[in-house]
């Protein structure tokens, strides 16, 4: 993300010189490639692997955690997103369908079907004001969607939608069997829509697959010799830009470089430049000389609740609908855990994106909209996060009706520096369609490179997918067959969730010397942490808890595993005791700050 990144996740210390990190050592011995990307969310980590999947030398930077920014916090959705019909935005529900299907076929590991419904609480009603939302794109007095509208747009839905017939086409059902499927629905609802999309419970997981598919891809380029030509670095930000070029080529231009953990400063050359920080879009261009006003992000925010009886309620399914005021809305189980979402309000990009008290009553009166005899309470929240949607600019236009879709805008070099980097800024873009974004980037920039595309993405297996079991039959299989003396069932199936296939890599690090669990989770090892800090750049404690497992997700971080975790990473992430105990610190400031959850360490 760019260099005022919000949410800004405070420092665990002032940085402190140390022992340089792998990831950023790989990027000062050879402080030069053809492209440098900027941001670590999904989307540009998807132009990171495409590039260096080329055989393009290119670098990435994020100034935070990988998958810290919107692309943590978004609904857990791969969706086709069938209300961006009712916007008229035909191209991009065409093309989230394709992906959405294409996801669950190459990230099987983390993308699962999502049976959907929708609860329809009347018949012809917004019939008439549909047109003029279609057409003028504002909200105007919110009048609920009734069962023929609904019914249009999944006809049309599927008409995009089934893959060949792959995918099951909608169902109607009236309220005698709507309320036998769905019993504790409010009893006057008088159809229920269901329809299938997709969910990705692990979306920081899967940026980290997609990230180091580019790395290896880097590793056995063609201009391996170099060596490695697909490097990456988080909490490594962009200060600022000249158009000063490489000093070997005479092209580009150079940034310099913040080591956010150390305070250590490089320069770093790059013949183009590529601006993917989702809504801090502007700011980064501002950073490099270049100010710009592409960017209108809106705020989202989820709580997750513990709340067994909301879990049966939802029968397996995600509860999509209107609520009263006009926004859709849902509601749907992860693992054992629901989640609730979302808002849609313009974000002012000064103040932490965080979820407040306002969303978290709102978020109730939409669950007793559909559940009425379910009472939910803050005692039953375990995590709330939110999120700021990087999309363009909107001025009047609602919330609700500001395009999904992306575009990319180039800055060519100036008059005076005829040979500096050019910039290609990603404006917009969403979850569902991280990969064809990727492509349709990555195309631009081959373009500028004056070089062609050597290999498609369409259909290549992403990380822990490639050879993952395609039913549970197969998953069981799998389980049985990696099971040792020391791992069980639960702890296998445990890894294979976690890393997919790749866990059969985790496993044999495992098992190359002594291990035990963690005294304060059976869900991880002391081996597991240290493969962590050894192969997926954990920069703070608070990266595992939040980036690289569930455990605060799920609302599961104690005292003594702050503590625990924090005495296990010292050796390999070099931590001493002071850094320790900082780090303890600056987990409980996180989760507290942006998650809402009180953390009492045991730290003196």
């Amino acid at each position: 993300m760019g260099p005022k990144e919000t949410p800004a996740e405070p420092a665990a210390a002032a940085p402190q010189p140390g022992v340089e990190r792998t990831s950023v050592h790989n990027l000062r011995r050879r402080p030069h490639a053809k492209v440098l990307v900027v941001g670590g969310g999904i989307n540009g980590v998807g132009t990171f692997r495409d590039l260096a999947l080329q055989g393009v030398d290119v670098a990435l930077v994020e100034r935070g955690d990988y998958c810290q920014g919107a692309s943590g916090a978004s609904s857990h959705m791969i969706h086709g997103g069938i209300r961006y019909l009712e916007n008229g935005e035909f191209r991009l529900v065409q093309e989230s369908v394709v992906e959405r299907n294409r996801l669950l076929r190459i990230a099987h590991h983390y993308v699962k079907p999502l049976q959907t419904t929708i609860p329809i609480f009347s018949t012809f009603s917004g019939i008439l004001s549909a047109p003029a939302r279609f057409l003028t794109h504002k909200q105007g007095k919110p009048k609920e969607r009734g069962a023929f509208l609904i019914k249009v747009g999944l006809s049309l839905y599927d008409s995009f939608s089934r893959d060949g017939g792959t995918v099951p086409r909608h169902q109607f059902r009236g309220r005698k069997r709507a309320l036998a499927e769905l019993p504790r629905l409010r009893q006057d609802v008088k159809y229920a829509a269901t329809y299938f999309d997709a969910s990705v419970h692990n979306p920081e997981r899967l940026t980290l697959d997609v990230l180091q598919d580019g790395e290896k891809a880097g590793q056995s380029g063609s201009a391996a010799a170099q060596g490695d030509t697909a490097r990456a670095s988080n909490y490594l930000s962009l200060v600022s830009t000249t158009e000063q070029p490489n000093a070997g080529t005479g092209r580009g231009s150079t940034v310099r470089l913040r080591d956010e953990l150390t305070g250590e400063e490089f320069d770093f050359t790059a013949d183009v430049i590529v601006n993917t920080t989702g809504a801090w879009v502007d700011q980064t261009n501002g950073a490099m000389g270049s100010a710009s006003t592409f960017m209108g992000g809106t705020k989202g925010s989820h709580i997750v609740l513990d709340h067994p009886a909301l879990l049966d309620a939802c029968q397996g399914r995600e509860i999509f609908f209107e609520h009263t005021d006009g926004r859709i809305v849902l509601i749907y189980p992860m693992g054992d855990r629901v989640l609730v979402g979302t808002t849609d309000v313009d974000a002012d990009m000064a103040q932490d994106a965080v979820c407040t008290d306002e969303e978290i009553d709102y978020f109730f009166e939409l669950v007793g909209h559909v559940f009425p005899d379910i009472p939910v309470s803050r005692e039953q929240i375990v995590y709330t996060f939110s999120g700021v949607r990087p999309l363009p600019r909107h001025d009047a236009t609602q919330p609700g009706f500001v395009s999904r879709d992306y575009r990319i805008e180039r800055r060519g070099p100036g008059a005076g520096a005829p040979q500096a980097a050019p910039v290609l800024s990603l404006v917009g873009g969403k979850w569902t369609t991280f990969r064809a974004l990727a492509e349709h980037l990555t195309n631009d920039v081959l373009a500028e490179l004056g070089e062609q595309r050597k290999v498609s993405t369409a259909q290549l297996a992403i990380g822990g997918g490639a050879g993952f079991p395609a039913d549970e039959a197969g998953v069981q299989a799998w389980i049985k067959a990696h099971m040792t003396a020391d791992r069980d069932a639960d702890r296998t199936a445990g890894l294979l969730t976690r890393y997919g296939t790749r866990a059969e890599a985790v496993m044999e690090f495992l098992d190359a010397a002594p291990d035990r669990a963690l005294h304060s989770t059976r869900e991880l090892s002391v081996r597991e942490l240290e493969f962590m800090a050894a192969n997926e750049q954990v920069g703070h404690l608070v990266d595992i808890l939040v980036r690289r497992t569930s455990l605060a997700f799920r609302g599961l971080v104690t005292g003594e595993l702050l503590n625990e975790m924090a005495d296990v990473l010292g050796a390999p992430l070099h931590w001493d005791a002071a850094a320790r105990a900082a780090e303890v610190r600056h987990a409980q400031e996180v989760l507290q700050r942006f998650h809402r959850v009180e953390i009492h360490s045991l730290v003196a």
